[in-house]
């Protein structure tokens, strides 16, 4: 597993509005069982339900996914589907929106 690596979402009930998870715990907790990830919502789909700061847009496969970071939960790593795309490049933007939800800043 790695940090801002995008995975499948296997589960059925939530796939079509989220096909996508976002692994955003660090490296340095690989070990763990868990991680954490950020359900990613389809653009057309988060309409009305984005905050710019909150919820970056990222970019996977040529399409607009909405990182809906007030929706991050733990998360088995077993029930993570397979790996799609590393957004490290986005790092910046995608924590800046956790540390808007933790500290408001």
């Amino acid at each position: 597993m790695a940090q801002f690596w995008v995975y499948e979402n296997k589960n059925p009930a939530s796939r079509k509005q989220y096909p996508y998870l976002l692994d955003i715990q660090s490296d340095l907790l690989s070990e763990l069982r868990t991680t954490v990830v950020v359900p990613l919502c389809p653009a057309n789909l988060a309409e009305g339900m984005q905050i710019s700061r909150l919820n970056p847009s990222l970019q996977i496969n040529g399409e607009v996914f909405i990182a809906m970071i007030q929706d991050l939960a733990g998360m088995d790593r077993q029930r993570l589907g397979s790996k799609v795309r590393d957004l490290n490049q986005d790092r910046e933007k995608i924590i800046a929106a956790v540390d808007f939800m933790i500290s408001g800043i």
